[in-house]
């Protein structure tokens, strides 16, 4: 899967990035290696299911996607 990953100058100097196929994703850092590491961590964090998403049961299924 590839996202698109917006970068910029926020007005503090941070470096901003955020993901707009992913709303209310964001994250930022001192420079944009470190924006583009946290922005990556948060992009992680946002698409993990909670535990109890997962539970197999007789009425439910769950099937892994590759995008």
């Amino acid at each position: 899967m590839n996202l698109k990953i917006v970068v910029e100058r926020g007005e503090d100097g941070y470096v901003v990035a955020h993901c707009p196929s992913l709303r209310s994703c964001w994250s930022q850092g001192k420079t944009r290696e470190e924006a583009l590491a946290n922005i990556r961590e948060a992009i992680d964090l946002y698409l993990q299911p909670a535990p109890e998403e997962l539970e197999r049961t007789a009425e439910r299924e769950i099937v892994e996607l590759t995008i």
